[in-house]
C-alpha cells in the first residue's frame, strides 16, 4: 500500500490554533512538518492525533466542522467545537487529504450511529488508555451511516459560503463534478445523498511502479504509447505530491493546461532559453522567477518530445547555479513524461532539433527510465496493434489494406460529422469558419470572462477555448474538459448543437455521440504564468469541430475522425493522428500513402536501448531474488 492510501495518516504543515469566544487566536503553534493521524481510543471514540516528532497532542473528534473549499490545494481546516480549537492543515498531496476528509466524515458518521459509552460508565470502566489509527473505510461503514440517513434526516447541515462540510452528515455542500474525486457523497436532487466508496481508478502495475519510484524520491522518465494513461498517471503523482513544492510543467501550454500546470518556459523563466548562459542565470534570479527555483522540489515536465535538447541543458546548469547545488538539476527531483515517437521539437530554420535524451546531462540527470505498455484509449487489438506498427514507422500490407479501406467507413451518425484532423492550423481556421458560415440561421457569440484583459495573449496560449465562440444550431463541437466521466462527457467528446434555451445568456443544448443531451454554462480554467500570477478564463467548454490541428488533439480522444495524411511533415505526425481515433470504425483516413509514416532513427535506437536495459535490470533482480529464495530455503 502506498503512503497515505489507508486514509488513516497525513503528513503535511500544521497550525494549531485556540481560539476565544470572539474567533481570535489567543494561542499559535505551528509545524511545518508533522503527522496527522486519526484514531480510537479505548472507548472506540474517534481521536485526531497530531505528532511533530516531540510530544503528541490528542483531540476527541465529538463535534466538529470540516472547512474543505481548498481541499485541492492540500488545505483545510478542522474546527473542534467543545473545544474552540482549529486545526488548519496544509501542503498536503491532495489525493492523501481526499481519503483523509472522506474517512474522517464516514467513519464519524458511523460511530456516531453505534451505541456510545457515557461518563459514569467510563469512570466504571477503568480501562487503560489506548490509541489505535483507524482502519480503511470499508462496506460495513457505508451500508451503516447509509442506514442511518435513510431513517433521519441529515441535521445541523450548515452553509456557511458553501464552504465547509458539516460534522456527522460527510456531505460536501459545494456541488462537485461527478469526476472530481473529493465528495463521498452521490447527490441526487430527487432523493436523499447516498454514501459509497471512493472510486478513483485504480492503477495498473505498470503506473504503480512509476508512482513508486516517483514517491521513493528517484528522478523518473516515464514513456508509452498514446493512450497507456500517461497523463492520467501524471495527474496521480501530482495528487500525492505535496503542493508548494511541486511545480507541474508541459512543454506547450494546452499541454500545460490539461494538468493544471504552467509551460516549462514560464517556469524557468528564461525566454526562449537562446541567451548566452550568464544572461539565463540573471534572468532567472528576478524575485518572482528566484523563487520558483528556490521552493521547487519536484519538477514535473510533459510533452517532454517537444522540449529541445540545448535548452534543457540550459535549465540544468540554471537549476544548479540559482539553487547553488552541484546535485543534478540543483537537487531537484524531475519526472519527466512524454513519447518520442510523437511530435519532436520544433526545427529552427533548416537545421533539425536534438531531441531532450540527446542532451549532455539527461544519463546523469534521469536516474529510472519506465515504459507504459497497456493501451487503455483503445479496446480492439487488432487497431492496438497497427497503431503500434506505424508508431514506429513500420507499415505492413496489412496496415496499408486497413488504412487505406478505411476511408470508405461510414462514421457520421445522428447529425454529429467526423472531425478533420489537420497538420496546419491555418486550414483548421478557414474549414471552421466557412462551415459555419454555409449553415443557416444566425451566430451567437459567446465572450469569455478574463481574469486580466491586458494579458489575453498569455490566456490564449494556455486555453484549450478561445476567447469568442460562434456557434449556430448544427454547428459541429467538442467538449474541451472533463464534466462527466462516467456518462462519456470527457475532453474530445463529440456533439452537435441543436438548439439554445431562452433567456438572457441563451445557452447552447448540445447532443453528443455517447447519447447525452446537455444545456452547457460557462467554465473556469485557471492558468499559472510566469512569476506565480495565476490566471482564469471562464468560457462555454466547447470549441468548433469540423477540423482541429494534430498538435491541439494530442491527449485527446476522438469518436469520430477524419484525416488526411497528404501534408503530413514531422516523424511522428501521422501516429499522433491516428492514435486520437478510439476505433478502426471511428476512423477514416483519405488519400493515405505508406511514405508518410515515419519514425525518428535516432529515437528509436534510443527506445532499443531502453528496453535492453529494463530487461537486463528485471533480469539481475530476478537472479538476487531466486539467490536469496536459495540461501533462505538453507
Amino acid at each position: 500500500m502506498l503512503p497515505g492510501e489507508d486514509g488513516a495518516q497525513l503528513q503535511c504543515g500544521v497550525v494549531l490554533e485556540h481560539l476565544n469566544v470572539s474567533g481570535q487566536a489567543t494561542r499559535r503553534q505551528a509545524f511545518r512538518k508533522a503527522s496527522v493521524v486519526l484514531g480510537r481510543n479505548e472507548f472506540q471514540e474517534i481521536i485526531l492525533r497530531v505528532h511533530d516528532g516531540k510530544v503528541p497532542q490528542s483531540y476527541n473528534l465529538k463535534e466538529f466542522k470540516l472547512f474543505t473549499k481548498f481541499a485541492r490545494e492540500g488545505k483545510c481546516t478542522i474546527k473542534l467545537l467543545p473545544e474552540n480549537i482549529q486545526v488548519l492543515i496544509s501542503n498536503c498531496p491532495p489525493d492523501q487529504l481526499s481519503l483523509f476528509l472522506k474517512t474522517l466524515s464516514i467513519k464519524h458518521q458511523a460511530w456516531q450511529s453505534s451505541k456510545q459509552i457515557n461518563g459514569r460508565e467510563k469512570l466504571k470502566a477503568c480501562l487503560p488508555r489506548s490509541f489505535e489509527a483507524i482502519s480503511p473505510l470499508q462496506q460495513k461503514d457505508i451500508q451503516k451511516v447509509n442506514e442511518l440517513r435513510s431513517k433521519v434526516a441529515p441535521k445541523g447541515l450548515t452553509d456557511r459560503s458553501n464552504k465547509m462540510t458539516a460534522a456527522g452528515t460527510g456531505q460536501q455542500v459545494k456541488r462537485s463534478r461527478s469526476d472530481c474525486n473529493f465528495s463521498p457523497v452521490k447527490t441526487n436532487p430527487c432523493k436523499k445523498p447516498v454514501l459509497c466508496l471512493p472510486t478513483a481508478r485504480k492503477l495498473n502495475k505498470e503506473q504503480a511502479a512509476v508512482l513508486s519510484a516517483v514517491l521513493s524520491g528517484r528522478n523518473v522518465f516515464f514513456t508509452g504509447s498514446a493512450g497507456t494513461g500517461k497523463s492520467f498517471l501524471l495527474k496521480r503523482i501530482m495528487g500525492s505530491l505535496p503542493p508548494k513544492s511541486t511545480f507541474a510543467t508541459a512543454s506547450t501550454g494546452v499541454a500545460a493546461c490539461h494538468i493544471g500546470g504552467t509551460t516549462l518556459h514560464s517556469f524557468a523563466g528564461i525566454g526562449s532559453g537562446a541567451a548566452p548562459l550568464e544572461q539565463c542565470i540573471e534572468l532567472a534570479q528576478r524575485p518572482g522567477v528566484l523563487q520558483h527555483w528556490t521552493t521547487c522540489r519536484h519538477l514535473i515536465i510533459d510533452e517532454i518530445s517537444m522540449v529541445e535538447a540545448q535548452f534543457f541543458d540550459k535549465l540544468e546548469s540554471v537549476a544548479r547555479s540559482v539553487r547553488r547545488s552541484t546535485g543534478p538539476f540543483g537537487g531537484i527531483q524531475l519526472i519527466v513524461c512524454g513519447d518520442f515517437l510523437q511530435l519532436p521539437p520544433v526545427s529552427k530554420g533548416k537545421e533539425k532539433s536534438s531531441f531532450c535524451f540527446q542532451s549532455r546531462c539527461w544519463r546523469k540527470v534521469i536516474q529510472v527510465n519506465m515504459e507504459l505498455t497497456e493501451v487503455r484509449r483503445q479496446t480492439d487489438q487488432t487497431f492496438i496493434s497497427l497503431l503500434q506498427a506505424v508508431r514506429v514507422g513500420r507499415v505492413t500490407e496489412e496496415v496499408t489494406s486497413k488504412l487505406t479501406g478505411s476511408a470508405y467507413h461510414k462514421i457520421e451518425r445522428e447529425g454529429i460529422l467526423a472531425t478533420r484532423l489537420c497538420t496546419h492550423k491555418d486550414d483548421v481556421e478557414l474549414t471552421n469558419e466557412n462551415k459555419l458560415q454555409q449553415l443557416p440561421g444566425s451566430v451567437r457569440d459567446f465572450e469569455a470572462v478574463d481574469s486580466d484583459p491586458a494579458l489575453v495573449k498569455t490566456i490564449d496560449a494556455h486555453s484549450p477555448v478561445g476567447r469568442l465562440i460562434q456557434l449556430k444550431v448544427g454547428a459541429q463541437v467538442m467538449l474541451t474538459k472533463n464534466l462527466d466521466v462516467q456518462r462519456g462527457l470527457v475532453n474530445g467528446a463529440r456533439g452537435v448543437v441543436v438548439a439554445f434555451e431562452s433567456g438572457k445568456h441563451g445557452l447552447p443544448r448540445v447532443r453528443f455521440l455517447c447519447g447525452a443531451t446537455e444545456v452547457l454554462k460557462p467554465e473556469r480554467w485557471v492558468f499559472k504564468s510566469g512569476g506565480g500570477l495565476h490566471l482564469s478564463r471562464q468560457q462555454l467548454p466547447l470549441k468548433l469541430a469540423w477540423a482541429i490541428s494534430i498538435h491541439k488533439s494530442q491527449g485527446m480522444t476522438l469518436d469520430c475522425v477524419e484525416i488526411s495524411l497528404a501534408r503530413v511533415f514531422e516523424c511522428g505526425q501521422a501516429y499522433v493522428a491516428l492514435s486520437r481515433a478510439r476505433s478502426l470504425e471511428g476512423l477514416r483516413v483519405m488519400d493515405f500513402d505508406p511514405c508518410v509514416v515515419r519514425a525518428d532513427a535516432d529515437v528509436l535506437v534510443f527506445y532499443k536501448r531502453l528496453r535492453k536495459e529494463r530487461l537486463l535490470m528485471q533480469a539481475s533482480m530476478d537472479e538476487f531474488v531466486g539467490k536469496s529464495n536459495k540461501e533462505n530455503s538453507w
